[in-house]
């Protein structure tokens, strides 16, 4: 990677930043316990996926026949 890249600017940003933090490694392991809570069990519980369950195997065509249907 180019040293001279935003991505790599910005990595080395927040890498410079938290390592010279004391609590840099507590809120990391925050921010990555609530990203896990967030995608994988609140996903998996409260967030049914609603097309697998109706459209039958046609997703496209279930979108596009309820946007017409609800349009009239």
């Amino acid at each position: 990677m180019n040293k001279d890249s935003f991505l790599h600017k910005a990595f080395y940003l927040y890498y410079d930043g938290f390592r010279s933090m004391r609590l840099g490694k507590t809120l990391w392991a925050i921010i990555l316990i609530k990203l896990f809570i967030i995608f994988a069990i609140l996903k998996v519980f409260f967030f049914p996926n609603f097309l697998k369950e109706h459209a039958q195997g046609d997703e496209s065509g279930y979108v596009a026949n309820e946007l017409v249907n609800r349009s009239q």
